[in-house]
């Protein structure tokens, strides 16, 4: 099975969770002690859950706060890349105002009806999801100002695709603000190469200096990774319980390698690349 088909199916089935009364949570975490992993944990304060629809919460499968990083301006149009339940999109859509505008780009027939329903139920009207896959995003060249995304670019198997996506539809001066798992120091490639392990936010990950020198060659500048959160054993042991991995092996094998990152980047206001001066 490919990569995009393991994640696709495996978060359609966070979001039935969700819908039917239960907890999204990413990789192993829905049977880690009936909580979420330190991923995705305590990410959101309670001003801005408090706004949100319940479902929208729950369905939260990020590593990090983009919407919270990101300095977004009112009359701005946001993307989110791999949009889930919305919960960024709809936080995002009222810091820009109703002159802004957020997208959400989801591939999950089921994550985008939930984010719909719950777009619904919070009354936010400048919001607008798509279905298709962050490798071929459908919008025009030049026509966002800032791309966020939270713990989804590492699960893609072409980010290159991804990043050269983001740089087409971003206008010049516009901003690349994600959150997303990143690697530092050697990882095994038994790790790396466990399928299920993308879907649980940990082998899909660039090491930091890849994902700089990929965005470089994408065409980004003013490239910074700020780590947000690095996980230990006890975290690894976490949210690889359940995948059928023998944990004590692999946990010391991920010490301290793994950590949340929030990634910024800017495409240049003199971009003359391709897609940059139409």
């Amino acid at each position: 099975m490919q990569i995009r088909e393991v994640v696709k199916e495996k978060y359609g089935q966070a979001a039935l969770r969700v819908h039917s009364g239960g907890r999204s949570c990413c990789g192993a975490a829905a049977s880690f002690e009936g909580s979420c992993d330190p991923i995705t944990s305590n990410l959101y304060d309670a001003d801005q859950t408090g706004t949100l629809p319940e479902a929208a919460v729950l369905a939260s499968l990020g590593c990090g706060n983009p919407t919270a990083l990101a300095e977004l301006k009112a009359g701005e149009t946001v993307l989110d890349l791999g949009s889930g339940g919305g919960i960024d999109v709809l936080l995002s859509a009222r810091r820009v105002g109703p002159t802004g505008r957020a997208y959400g780009l989801d591939m999950t027939d089921e994550m985008l009806a939930l984010a719909r329903e719950n777009q619904r139920k919070s009354g936010v009207e400048n919001v607008e999801f798509l279905k298709g896959e962050i490798e071929h995003i459908p919008l025009p060249d030049n026509s966002v100002d800032v791309i966020i995304s939270n713990c989804v670019i590492n699960l893609s198997a072409d980010k290159d695709r991804v990043l050269r996506e983001a740089f087409r539809v971003l206008k010049p001066g516009g901003r690349f603000a994600v959150s997303d798992v990143v690697t530092r120091g050697h990882v095994p490639d038994s790790v790396r190469e466990n399928m299920l392990l993308w879907v649980g936010c940990i082998a899909g990950a660039l090491d930091d200096y890849q994902y700089v020198a990929k965005l470089a060659r994408a065409g980004f500048d003013a490239i910074e990774i700020e780590p947000t959160r690095v996980y230990n054993i006890e975290d690894a042991r976490g949210f690889l319980t359940g995948q059928g991995i023998d944990v004590d092996r692999i946990a010391p094998l991920v010490q301290d390698k793994f950590m949340s990152a929030f990634i910024r980047a800017t495409k240049p206001n003199t971009c003359c690349a391709p897609g940059c001066c139409s």
